[in-house]
């Protein structure tokens, strides 16, 4: 079974290993997560286990996910994600997952939706350099440039790295070291960056095997 659970991203901070060496790690908060559903291939093509994180009020939550919830006799959740399955799971629908199942899980697969900046310029969006400072250039130093061909074909290419919404993609970091887990207060610590917000929901799942 691949080992997946949903969170959310407390923050980042640093802690001291036994060596003495400083590691700059991100604080999640997962679990516990109730199975809503187990998928299987014989009934829905493929073997998954759906989990859902963080209680939703039952009059903010419309008559399906109440419904849904109320099968496996759970509230509903603000949060629910399939984990993927190479075979049928070894869980149950109803079963309550906690951040101990990262115990022995060395490298986790973190994916999140990453901050939204807007609307933003070459510059920000793509790296750009701009237009020199000098030599005539006039209100113009943050302008991408050229963008297309001239008569042939007369128009501007499909994949030209334009101006336009920053962010607020879905963005997954692969293989990030599990540094500690405290089950007590339902932490994993991560070494590295992960996607989002502070407060962003997250999904963590063992890394597959290269």
């Amino acid at each position: 079974m691949r080992v997946g659970l949903l969170g959310r991203k407390v923050g980042m901070t640093q802690i001291y290993q036994e060596n003495g060496v400083v590691v700059p790690v991100t604080v999640l908060e997962c679990g516990p997560c109730v199975v809503l559903q187990v998928r299987t291939r014989d009934r829905d093509g493929y073997d998954a286990v759906q989990l859902g994180f963080d209680d939703k009020k039952r009059k903010s939550a419309s008559q399906a996910e109440r419904g849904h919830a109320k099968k496996v006799d759970a509230e509903p959740k603000r949060y629910i994600r399939e984990v993927r399955q190479e075979q049928a799971a070894d869980v149950a629908a109803g079963q309550t997952l906690t951040v101990e199942v990262f115990n022995e899980i060395k490298r986790v697969d973190v994916t999140g939706t990453s901050k939204g900046r807007g609307y933003a310029g070459v510059i920000k969006r793509h790296g750009f350099r701009g237009l020199r400072a000098t030599h005539g250039v006039k209100r113009m130093h943050r302008h991408p440039g050229s963008s297309g061909p001239s008569a042939d074909p007369a128009r501007t290419q499909k994949g030209i790295r334009k101006p336009g919404h920053y962010g607020h993609d879905r963005v997954t970091v692969r293989n990030l070291e599990v540094v500690r887990v405290d089950p007590s207060n339902n932490l994993l610590l991560i070494k590295g960056a992960v996607p989002g917000p502070n407060g962003g929901y997250l999904t963590i799942r063992q890394t597959n095997k290269v």
